[in-house]
């Protein structure tokens, strides 16, 4: 497949065009609520704090790539950077994909290492081996001065994966990346930037959808993805306290990685054995060590779910092993912290909504007149919607016209239903039922291929 490359616009001036009116619609709807409510402060006050919670918008349009200071840039250029790609039942071809994008970065990587989790069939039990990628891959990488290794151990989940080279590993950076998943051509380039700023200890990367067009979950996903991958990870960055770096590709300063080698890979939570959520407690370990940020020029293209069960999965998953991580940070983080308060204030976000919704029906007034409310939380939802998904125009994809990103973007009221109907759900079960970790969780077998 033709590797794909994406450009970051930033596209300020859809705040003046487009952000301000949606959100004087939302105020509208706001203003609506007051006007009919028997009870004229309690509801509007209710979506005030809803609006306050939601801090991490206007926030993510401050970020802006970070670019090295000149005097600095060829101590970037010396670093030694190691790229780690944990592999467990992927489709060839997706592999392949994911290695050429390595070896094709305009900032060539020093080393790159390839860990076969003990793939193996799901019928049979017989190994697979991705030989004819392997024997491709390492001929390439010679040709382009890149040290290589390729090691197949016994399946023990993706964090033993990573750690068998990596703990012994003499690079300066680490970069994860993910099987699934294509490297812009200047996302290793971009992402190193940042750590020209000695108190950075990790980076995230902008992931992106590749399959976007192959189904209509896919497109969904790509407004899915908004509202964390470029909002509140946005947004945080700007804080400097990013708190979960997607596994797709991360970047860290080494020596975090090394120190955790041992502790990393045996976490247990409820004296279960924790594999899932790699990423979010590589990024603890940096937040604890200094600073963390996200840098939207360095960007990967990552294969997601077209399958609704393999999406739920993937979602319980991720959402199980994110309780997991609010634990942690609720107890390590500092009281006096963004990534503390940040925290509670997800929770009360999570509780808002019910609380309003006693509220207008509690009130025998209120009640009468439910269905004007319904319509009027309908407008507030579809121009909050609508704000997060002009995240879609910050980044210009070469293989997404305009109009296409114009389609994916009037899908958000969709997500909005989906969120509120699938997810939501979805994600008090995960809540209720957190401690049921797995290993890699959705990949008995190959999920995606490109």
């Amino acid at each position: 497949m033709p590797l794909v490359t994406a450009r970051y616009a930033g596209h300020k001036a859809l705040v003046l065009f487009a952000a301000l009116p949606l959100g004087g619609y939302a105020a509208w709807g706001v203003a609506d609520l007051a006007a009919r409510t028997g009870s004229p402060y309690a509801v509007p006050i209710a979506w005030l704090v809803s609006f306050l919670l939601v801090w991490w918008m206007p926030l993510a349009w401050l970020e802006q790539p970070i670019r090295a200071p000149l005097a600095r840039r060829a101590e970037l250029t010396a670093l030694r950077v190691t790229v780690q790609v944990p592999v467990y039942n992927e489709d060839p071809a997706a592999l392949r994909a994911c290695l050429r994008s390595v070896l094709a970065q305009s900032r060539r990587v020093d080393r790159v290492r390839v860990v076969d989790d003990g793939s193996a069939d799901r019928v049979t039990g017989e190994p697979v081996t991705y030989d004819d990628v392997r024997r491709e891959f390492e001929t390439e990488a010679a040709l382009r001065g890149v040290e290589t290794t390729w090691d197949r151990t016994e399946n023990r989940g993706k964090r033993f994966a990573q750690m068998h080279v990596l703990a012994g590993d003499d690079a300066d950076v680490f970069v994860t990346l993910d099987s699934d998943s294509v490297l812009d051509r200047h996302a290793v380039r971009e992402g190193l930037q940042p750590f020209a700023d000695l108190r950075v200890q990790s980076v995230a990367g902008n992931v992106l959808v590749l399959n976007r067009t192959a189904s209509l979950l896919t497109r969904m996903t790509c407004v899915l993805y908004l509202p964390f991958t470029r909002g509140l990870r946005s947004a945080q960055s700007v804080l400097r306290r990013v708190t979960i770096n997607s596994g797709t590709l991360a970047f860290y300063r080494a020596e975090v990685v090394r120190r955790c080698a041992g502790a990393y890979e045996n976490e247990r939570f409820r004296g279960r054995p924790m594999q899932m959520n790699d990423d979010s407690m590589l990024t603890f370990y940096a937040l604890l060590a200094g600073d963390t940020v996200h840098q939207p020029s360095s960007m990967v293209f990552t294969l997601v779910p077209e399958r609704l069960r393999h999406y739920a999965n993937q979602q319980l998953r991720w959402m199980r092993g994110t309780t997991v991580r609010h634990l942690w940070w609720l107890r390590y983080m500092p009281l006096t912290g963004v990534v503390f308060w940040a925290t509670v204030a997800e929770y009360l976000h999570l509780l808002l909504a019910p609380a309003i919704g006693i509220v207008l029906v509690a009130d025998p007034v209120s009640r009468a007149h439910l269905g004007e409310f319904a319509l009027s939380v309908l407008r507030i939802g579809v121009a909050m919607n609508y704000l997060m998904a002009l995240r879609l125009f910050t980044v210009e994809r070469g293989d997404e016209p305009m109009r296409a990103r114009l389609l994916t973007f009037a899908l958000a009221p969709l997500a909005s239903l989906w969120r509120l109907l699938v997810l939501l759900p979805l994600y008090l079960y995960a809540l209720l039922t957190c401690w049921r970790v797995s290993r890699w969780g959705t990949r008995g077998r190959v999920e995606v291929a490109v």
